[in-house]
C-alpha cells in the first residue's frame, strides 16, 4: 500500500514540475514574452514586438532583465522529470539497477531536489514578495490585475508545491527504510533477501 503511494506521489510530482516547465518557458516580462538562453546560463525575458497596451508594467518597469532564479527552477524541473518516471517505475515494477538501487539511493537523490526546490522556491519568494523595492519582479501579491504576474504567482505556487511533494516522498521513504531497517535493499521494498540480485529484472514474482 505505501509503495503505491510513493508511484502516486512521484506522478503528480511530474505534473507539477510539467506545470513549471510551461510556466517558465511562457512565463512574461509583459503580456508576451520569448524567454532566451543567455550565455551565462541565466534566463532572459524579451518582450515581444508589440508595444503593451498597459502604461504600467510592474515587472522591472518593463525594462528587459535577466533573472537567473527562473533558469535554476527551469533546471531543476527538467532534472526532476528525469528523476520522478525513472523511480516510480522502478517501485512499480519491482526492478533493480546496479547503481540507483537501494532506499539510500533513492534518499540522496530526493535529498538533493529538496535543497534545489526550496532554494529555488525561496529565492522566488523574496524575489515576488520583496522588502527591496529594486528587484525584478516586484510585489506581486499587488498586481494580479496583470498576466505577467499571475503566471510568476501560479508558478512560484507549483514550485512551493513540488517541494512539498518531495518533502513527503522524503518522509515517506525515510520512515519505511527506518522501520524496516531497509537503507541497503532494493527502493521497491518487496524483496527476497536469498534471491535479489542487480539487473533489470521485474520481480513481479514477489509477494
Amino acid at each position: 500500500m505505501i509503495h503505491g503511494f510513493r508511484v502516486f506521489l512521484y506522478c503528480v510530482l511530474v505534473s507539477v514540475t510539467m506545470e513549471i516547465m510551461m510556466l517558465t518557458l511562457y512565463s512574461s516580462c509583459r503580456d508576451v514574452v520569448r524567454v532566451l538562453s543567455s550565455g551565462d546560463g541565466a534566463v532572459r525575458c524579451e518582450a515581444a514586438l508589440h508595444p503593451s497596451p498597459i502604461p504600467y508594467d510592474p515587472l522591472n518597469y518593463g525594462i528587459q532583465f535577466y533573472d537567473p532564479i527562473v533558469a535554476e527552477l527551469l533546471a531543476t524541473s527538467i532534472l526532476t522529470l528525469f528523476w520522478a518516471p525513472f523511480i516510480a517505475r522502478t517501485i512499480h515494477s519491482r526492478l533493480e539497477h546496479r547503481f540507483i538501487n537501494s532506499f539510500l539511493a533513492e534518499l540522496i537523490g530526493l535529498f538533493i531536489f529538496f535543497l534545489l526546490w526550496v532554494v529555488g522556491a525561496g529565492i522566488a519568494t523574496h524575489t515576488g514578495n520583496p522588502p527591496d523595492a529594486d528587484v525584478h519582479w516586484g510585489d506581486l501579491s499587488s498586481c494580479w490585475t496583470y498576466s505577467s504576474c499571475r503566471i510568476l504567482t501560479a508558478m512560484l505556487a507549483f514550485a512551493w508545491l513540488s517541494w512539498i511533494v518531495v518533502l513527503a516522498l522524503f518522509v515517506t521513504s525515510f520512515l519505511f527504510a527506518t522501520a524496516n531497517k531497509a537503507f541497503r535493499d532494493p527502493m521497491h521494498g518487496r524483496w527476497d533477501r536469498r534471491a535479489t540480485q542487480y539487473g533489470d529484472t521485474p520481480m513481479r514474482n514477489l509477494p
